[in-house]
């Protein structure tokens, strides 16, 4: 049996994947909560945009360190570290309610949540063909954006308002501790990871990189930005959680199909095709009368947006090795990171409109579109196998 071979098989997704739906549930819940509850802890609504920026900025510095942290304690107790962080933050947060301290909670949050992902993308891409990651990285999609989904159902359930719904988001990530903590078989291998040299990084597809950009310029804003647009537009807390949970249902429900078509056709053709079925959410969002075609609207730009980083991701790993897996996931989550700090802000004041946010993600997704259909059509031309990417 060779090395790669012998790590698949005794690395197991249930740990991860069961740990992660917990996670995703509480942190799609905290994500719209946060930006909702600020009022009820006598805080401005202009902190909502810095505080979606900072989170990711403290995921893109997150990432910096992520590999030595999994390198010294293995992919097990490295996420067990993460999540326990990440409560901790919550609790400093309900104790010292104002603004420096939840932007410095929310930045250590980030580099907490940098480390749940890149643990959890690299345990599952420790496999042994594009096929089996392509199909274990879908179950994480469906899982992360499932949980997600979720989490904003119990805004309408539990409510935005005092302590109970940060109570409920601790306990949720409680339970996501359990399954690595209780257990201790079925993590890969404890290999000495390798770095990305800066040549090697070159070689990565332009694509990839770029489509893990865009996700974050997409998803930053969406997670930090969107319930209040929604909240301002339909002055209803109800909808407003039941329209973020479309979004990331359509996010969820996209994923067999990426998974599917990853493997057959031109990555960076299906990143144009999404972001141009995006664009066609974000005509609809504006034009929509009716509240069902405004939920259909935001159905497809959910599954368009989260599509991008499941596709980007795979394309990046086709050509590195196993040992390298880890190095891998943090460079394409710090492309992610760095699209996340700037999207809201950029969003946020890009201009005067009441509908500043859906115009700059259909300008996003439309420029993508065209850049990704070029490169295609570049990789066409040039001979290239179009699966690859």
């Amino acid at each position: 049996m060779d090395k790669s071979a012998f790590l698949t098989a005794k690395n197991s997704t249930f740990t991860p994947v069961t740990g992660l739906a917990f996670f995703a549930i509480a942190s799609g819940f905290l994500m719209s909560l946060i930006p909702l509850s600020l009022t009820s802890f006598n805080m401005d609504n202009s902190l909502t945009a810095w505080l979606a920026s900072i989170f990711y900025l403290g995921i893109l510095v997150g990432t910096l360190g992520v590999q030595s942290v999994i390198t010294n304690s293995g992919h097990r107790l490295a996420l067990i570290l993460f999540l326990s962080l990440l409560i901790a933050t919550i609790l400093l947060m309900l104790m010292l309610p104002v603004a420096w301290v939840w932007l410095a909670a929310r930045f250590i949050a980030g580099i907490a949540v940098a480390g749940v992902f890149v643990v959890v993308e690299s345990w599952l891409l420790m496999a042994d063909s594009a096929k089996q990651r392509a199909k274990r990285l879908g179950l994480y999609m469906m899982s992360l954006y499932g949980g997600s989904a979720l989490g904003q159902l119990a805004i309408g359930s539990i409510g935005i308002n005092g302590l109970t719904p940060f109570f409920c988001v601790i306990g949720l990530l409680l339970i996501a501790v359990l399954p690595p903590l209780l257990v201790k078989t079925g993590q890969p291998l404890q290999l000495q990871h390798q770095k990305i040299g800066l040549k090697e990084a070159r070689r990565i597809s332009t694509p990839a990189i770029i489509g893990c950009l865009v996700s974050g310029m997409l998803l930053g804003p969406i997670y930090g930005l969107m319930p209040s647009y929604i909240n301002t537009q339909l002055a209803s807390t109800d909808k407003t959680a039941f329209l973020m949970a479309v979004i990331i249902i359509g996010g969820m429900l996209i994923q067999p199909l990426v998974s599917f078509l990853s493997v057959r056709v031109s990555k960076s053709l299906l990143m144009a095709l999404f972001c141009l079925l995006g664009t066609i959410g974000i005509v609809g969002v504006l034009d929509g009368k009716s509240i069902l075609i405004i939920s259909m609207s935001y159905f497809i730009l959910g599954a368009s947006c989260f599509a991008l980083y499941p596709i980007a991701i795979t394309l990046a790993c086709e050509t590195i090795g196993v040992e390298k897996i880890v190095a891998a996931t943090e460079l394409m989550l710090l492309s992610y990171s760095v699209g996340s700090v700037f999207g809201p802000v950029i969003a946020e004041h890009s201009n005067r409109s009441a509908h500043s946010l859906i115009l700059y993600l259909g300008f996003v997704l439309t420029t993508t579109s065209i850049y990704m259909l070029l490169k295609s059509l570049h990789k066409t031309h040039s001979g290239q196998t179009p699966a690859i990417g």
